[in-house]
């Protein structure tokens, strides 16, 4: 007999508070779906709570019918003096000039995190967690970071439209490449072409 994935049965909002409740499964799932080793979690929690405090800071998570979290997306308004804003203006900014960099970073919503546990990749609820995280997004832009090389991410990615606006990019303190990907928002409008 072959066990099947769980499959979603509904996506829900999270509060700051309900995120903050339900933290260590969310870190639980990014840990399984990242394949990171133990104490990666403990690690992340701070950082994690931390985005919670941000501006449009939001959060979405595939639920299947027991309320067990299968997926979990956040992101919130990108912003000067964040470090991750400030990595990727450096990287942009070295590759094609400051309009590279102000043309994508002037507006945008950062995609932070968006995982899916391993046994219900798939079933298109990383496609479901992204639509609806961005839905009402009053942003210009998305943009996400996330290491370099073939995998389900990157084809929901291309799938709904990412361009390249920086390639093997090598963040402070990480020595894996990673590509920032981008597009305009809402999802239903033209691709913007990288600058």
């Amino acid at each position: 007999m072959t066990a099947m994935s769980p499959s979603c049965t509904r996506y829900v909002q999270l509060s700051a508070d309900e995120f903050r409740a339900r933290l260590y499964e969310a870190l639980a799932l990014y840990v399984n779906a990242m394949r990171y080793p133990d104490g990666t979690a403990e690690q992340r929690a701070p950082m994690w709570l931390t985005h919670a405090l941000r501006e449009g800071w939001r959060c979405i998570a595939a639920l299947d019918a027991d309320g067990t979290m299968l997926g979990v997306t956040y992101g919130y308004r990108g912003r000067p003096g964040q470090w991750w804003h400030e990595q990727v203006r450096r990287g942009l900014t070295r590759a094609g000039g400051d309009q590279a960099a102000q043309s994508w970073l002037s507006d945008y919503f950062e995609l932070t995190e968006i995982h899916v546990r391993p046994e219900s990749q798939g079933n298109q609820i990383g496609e479901g967690l992204l639509r609806r995280l961005l839905d009402g997004v009053p942003s210009s832009n998305v943009l996400l970071s996330t290491p370099e090389g073939p995998n389900r991410a990157w084809k929901l990615y291309r799938r709904l439209g990412f361009v390249d606006v920086l390639r093997d990019y090598h963040f402070a303190g990480d020595p894996r490449p990673f590509a920032i990907l981008g597009r305009g928002i809402p999802l239903d409008e033209p691709v913007k072409q990288a600058q």
